[in-house]
C-alpha cells in the first residue's frame, strides 16, 4: 500500500492468436478470477467473472485453440522455504499472473486443495466453455500489439488486501507481492519480492536490520520478520495522518480480523476462555507454520484509556495450537492495561 496506488485494479484479458481462430488468455496479476456462474460468490467478494470473459470473447468470433500468457512473472513458482505439506494442505500453491479463484478447486471454501499449474487451469477451463482445445504447448508471449478481445479487471488494491488479510490468504497476498516487485522496478520473482519489500520498507523509513522477506504471504521458512519491524508498520498505519505513509497505511487496519467476530479470528476469543476480554476489542492478523512450529500474532487494541495499542507477539519451536492462547491472552491483556 505504500508502492501500489489503493485504487490500481489486475486485469485478465484475451488477445487474438497468431492463427485465425486462436486466442491467447494472458495474466495481468489477478488472482481472485471467479469460475462461478452469476449469482454465486466464491471466496474472493465482487471478483469479475470467467463468464464474463467467455461472453466478450464470443462475441467477437468463433475460437478453435486457446493459449496462455503467464510471462508477468517469472517461472519460479514457490519461494525458498516453504515447505512441501503446505502445499499439499493447500495453504499455498505456485504463483502465476493468471488464476482462478487463488488456484482453489473448490472456490467457495477458504481452505481447498489448490491447482498445482494454476494458469493452464484457467486455459483448459477457459477452452472447455468457449467450445476450443487447450493447445498441446499452451504458454506463449502474447505479441504487445495483439488485438484485446475481452477484458475483465479486480476489485480494487485495498479491497484485495482486506481480503487476504481476513481470510490469511497465502496466494493472493503472494500475488500482490509479485505487483509490488513490479512497481518498485524488480523482477518479478520471489528474489524481486525480497529486494522491493525490503527497499520501500527502507525508504519509508522502517528499521528493516535483520529482516529477510521472501514472500508477501510469510509461508516461507526461511523469511525472518522482527517483531519490531511489525509494531512499527502498525503504529504507522495507527497514526494521526500527519506522517504521509500513515495515510497510505491507514486502510490496512480496517482489514484485520476483528477478535470473536471476523476472518481468522472469528473462532477465537470466545466467552469463557482467558482471552474473552479482548472480543470485539482486539484486531490483528494471525500467521501460523504448524509444521515450523511458528505462531504470531500483530495487530491493535483500543485499551480502556482509549488509547489505540500496537502489539506484535511471536512464538517459535512449540506447538502453534498450545501457543495460540497463550498470544491471545496478551493481546487480550493490553485492553485492560491502563497504562498511565
Amino acid at each position: 500500500m505504500l508502492k501500489i496506488p489503493h485504487g490500481q485494479q489486475f486485469s485478465t484479458k484475451v488477445v487474438a492468436g497468431k492463427e485465425p481462430g486462436s486466442v491467447i488468455v494472458v495474466g495481468g496479476g489477478d488472482g481472485t478470477l471467479n469460475s462461478l456462474p452469476a449469482g454465486k460468490n466464491s471466496v474472493f467478494p465482487g471478483s469479475p467473472r470467467l463468464d464474463d470473459l467467455v461472453a466478450q470473447v464470443k462475441a467477437k468470433g468463433p475460437v478453435n485453440q486457446v493459449f496462455v500468457d503467464r510471462t508477468r512473472y517469472t517461472a519460479d513458482n514457490l519461494a525458498p522455504g516453504v515447505l512441501p505439506g503446505d502445499v499439499a494442505e493447500g495453504y499455498i500453491s505456485p504463483i502465476a499472473p493468471l488464476m482462478m479463484d487463488g488456484a482453489r478447486q473448490d472456490p467457495t471454501k477458504d481452505k481447498s486443495p489448490r491447482s498445482t499449474n494454476p494458469a493452464r487451469t484457467v486455459g483448459a477451463e477457459f477452452a472447455r466453455r468457449i467450445g476450443a482445445s487447450l493447445a498441446a504447448t499452451p504458454e506463449v508471449t502474447a505479441p504487445a500489439d495483439a488485438q484485446v478481445l475481452g477484458e475483465v479487471r479486480s476489485v480494487s488494491l485495498t479491497e484485495l488486501v482486506d481480503q487476504f488479510l481476513q481470510a490469511s490468504d497465502n496466494v493472493l497476498a503472494d500475488v500482490v507481492a509479485r505487483e509490488v516487485a513490479i512497481a518498485a522496478g524488480e523482477e518479478p520473482s520471489f528474489q524481486g519480492v525480497h529486494k522491493a519489500t525490503l527497499k520501500v520498507l527502507a525508504e519509508n523509513g522502517f528499521d528493516v536490520t535483520g529482516a529477510e522477506m521472501f514472500d508477501g504471504s510469510g509461508m516461507s521458512t526461511s523469511n525472518k520478520t522482527p517483531a519490531r519491524l511489525l509494531a512499527q508498520i502498525l503504529a504507522a498505519a495507527a497514526g494521526d495522518g500527519k506522517d504521509p505513509k500513515s495515510a497510505k497505511l491507514r486502510p490496512m487496519l480496517g482489514g484485520l480480523p476483528v477478535a470473536g467476530g471476523s476472518g481468522t479470528l472469528e473462532g477465537r476469543f470466545a466467552a469463557g476462555q482467558p482471552a474473552a476480554g479482548g472480543r470485539g476489542w482486539v484486531r490483528a492478523k494471525t500467521g501460523t507454520l504448524p509444521l515450523a512450529g511458528i505462531n504470531s500474532l500483530a495487530g491493535v487494541v483500543l485499551d480502556t484509556d482509549g488509547r489505540l495499542l500496537v502489539f506484535a507477539l511471536m512464538t517459535n519451536g512449540s506447538d502453534t495450537i498450545q501457543a495460540r492462547p497463550a498470544l491471545d491472552a496478551v493481546a487480550a491483556a493490553l485492553r485492560t492495561c491502563g497504562c498511565k
